[in-house]
């Protein structure tokens, strides 16, 4: 029997450790923060009204809910059945957000999943029950293979998708990149995160913040290089609101991670044969919500021209840049790649 392909819609999900994305092809669009949270008691389900939070309604009523984080480096979390449940309540509200309802029945969901670049082969099959029942098929690919897909620089062309939890390298030779094509280090926002409070707690050990107020901070004001403004933020001490600079700190912070990834970039050039380097160097394209950083790409640029020419330009839409590129491989793939690949 022939599928009628008004019931079925596919989607592509970019599976974030801060935020996670979702792109369908009845043109909706959603972006949610990686948290789910379950009420700690009857008195918090009493006042929540509901079984399970997802996305910032989580982080907004967290002192109610067993909060989890269940992505880490972009996947779930080993060992834990309540971060498995976790992520398959994200998955299953971000489809919610853009599932339809035709002739009295749904459409059959047709998912295609990015998940990091080194780690893809092992989270294609931890991902496998953890998925079964919220899609009707799934698909895994690399992040920054979908970001490059979606954009189509599929040739000379160097992926560098930075999140909150990792940061994932790609090399595109115009086909599917092989693993020795592919890195992943961890030197990414959450990373920042953690630089970031130990250099403030240094300077100011009475100031009381939060991991939540850190992030804040750092997407309000994140740079490297020479500073355009000072970085003002306000926090108690001592009982009492008081500002503090913290310039120094989120520059120092933020610039802990361009030394790994520089030389993790450089490292994967070396691997191309040498006719192409040139081509690569000149076509690096920055993805990931870390890639909002100001300064970012410029700084990668120059780290480049130290080793002879390079250029490396952010993308426009870094929150949907990976679901986007994910959806359009679920478009483009035939019946026998997800009869093949689906899990």
């Amino acid at each position: 029997m022939i599928e009628d392909s008004r019931d079925i819609i596919y989607v592509g999900i970019d599976l974030g450790t801060s935020r996670s994305s979702i792109s369908a092809s009845n043109g909706k669009r959603h972006v949610v923060d990686s948290y789910v949270g379950w009420p700690v008691d009857v008195d918090a389900r009493e006042l929540i009204k509901k079984p399970v939070l997802v996305g910032r309604d989580a982080l907004d009523n967290r002192p109610l809910l067993d909060l989890r984080r269940p992505l880490e480096h972009g996947t779930r979390k080993e060992g834990s059945e309540k971060d498995q449940e976790a992520v398959r309540e994200l998955v299953r509200h971000l489809i919610s957000l853009v599932e339809t309802e035709e002739r009295g029945k749904k459409s059959k969901v047709r998912a295609v999943v990015g998940v990091p670049a080194e780690t893809f082969r092992v989270n294609r099959h931890n991902l496998r029950n953890t998925m079964a029942g919220v899609a009707d098929s799934v698909m895994m690919v690399s992040q920054p293979c979908a970001v490059a897909y979606g954009l189509e620089a599929l040739l000379h062309c160097l992926v560098i998708d930075i999140g909150a939890g990792t940061a994932d390298f790609c090399v595109m030779r115009g086909r599917y990149p092989t693993e020795e094509d592919q890195q992943t280090i961890p030197n990414a926002g959450d990373s920042i995160d953690e630089q970031l409070t130990k250099l403030i707690r240094e300077r100011h050990p009475d100031a009381q913040f939060s991991i939540h107020m850190i992030r804040e901070w750092k997407e309000q004001h994140s740079f490297v290089g020479e500073p355009k403004n000072r970085v003002i933020v306000t926090v108690p001490i001592m009982g009492k609101a008081a500002e503090i600079d913290i310039t120094q700190e989120m520059r120092s912070a933020c610039e802990s991670i361009l030394g790994p990834i520089c030389e993790t970039l450089t490292g994967l050039l070396m691997k191309v044969e040498p006719e192409y380097r040139s081509k690569m160097r000149n076509n690096v394209i920055v993805a990931g919500g870390t890639s909002l950083i100001s300064g970012l790409p410029e700084a990668i640029t120059k780290a480049l021209k130290d080793t002879g020419s390079g250029r490396a330009t952010a993308v426009i839409d870094p929150a949907f840049t990976g679901s986007d590129g994910s959806l359009a491989i679920a478009r483009d793939a035939s019946p026998s790649d997800w009869d093949q690949l689906s899990l």
